[in-house]
């Protein structure tokens, strides 16, 4: 037979923290979301057309052996439509938005042509341990980078990556970059330009004032789980 310890009991726990506060994602309405997807949406569907016009997906690889044994000869020169110009402008991806925001920081003083100016994330259907570091990256980024426009960070909170997706004619987008000078997207940069804020990092403005930061222990308070109490029984 067991009884229960009564619930309630609580203890500290510590943990290593951070000297420097966290960087909030910049707050947008939701009325400015709806309306950054639609311009969005509407600059990108040319790229998700093209390639549902001239792209055929793949039927696997038993498929793609038995046209590869099957093909004729033939003096027909096929003609492919050349992609829109915004291909080359823009990143898709974690990897690949990160990636470009590090080569963005490494790159103090260069031209920054191939700088970002907006990135999308659809933060509705992941996890925050899956996009928390792009207002870091982000915010130090638009420091480092040559250009007097900071990189604009736009999170959405409902889920659009279906519907990115579905512009870009692939099968999944959580992320996006649009690249400076993209040709088409003046009406979207003006747009969120004058609707969403810079990203602040506060305490990376201040770098030229040397103050030593000591480490941070924060002690939180948490609840025993309910321990289970072996009772003898005497018979």
């Amino acid at each position: 037979m067991t009884t229960s310890v009564p619930a309630g009991r609580k203890r500290l726990v510590h943990h290593l923290d951070t000297p420097f506060s966290t960087v909030a994602w910049p707050e947008v309405s939701l009325d400015d979301q709806d309306t950054i997807l639609e311009l969005l949406c509407n600059l990108l569907s040319p790229i998700g057309q093209h390639r549902r016009t001239h792209l055929k997906a793949s039927q696997g690889k038993r498929e793609a052996k038995r046209k590869a044994s099957a093909k004729l000869v033939t003096s027909e020169v096929s003609v492919t439509k050349p992609k829109p110009e915004l291909v080359d402008y823009i990143d898709v991806g974690f990897n690949a938005i990160t990636r470009g925001l590090e080569t963005i920081s490494s790159a103090t003083g260069q031209s920054s042509e191939n700088s970002y100016n907006m990135i999308f994330v659809s933060r509705g259907t992941q996890s925050a341990a899956f996009n928390c570091h792009f207002p870091k990256a982000v915010g130090v980024a638009s420091r480092m980078c040559a250009s007097t426009e900071d990189i604009k960070l736009i999170g959405f909170s409902k889920s659009c990556s279906d519907r990115l997706a579905e512009n870009l004619g692939i099968a999944r987008v959580s992320s996006l970059a649009i690249k400076k000078d993209a040709p088409g997207a003046q009406a979207l940069w003006t747009f969120v330009s004058g609707h969403v804020a810079s990203v602040d990092i506060a305490w990376l403005d201040n770098t030229r004032s040397i103050q030593y930061k000591p480490t941070q222990i924060a002690a939180v308070e948490t609840k025993i789980g309910t321990k289970k109490v072996k009772r003898s029984q005497v018979s």
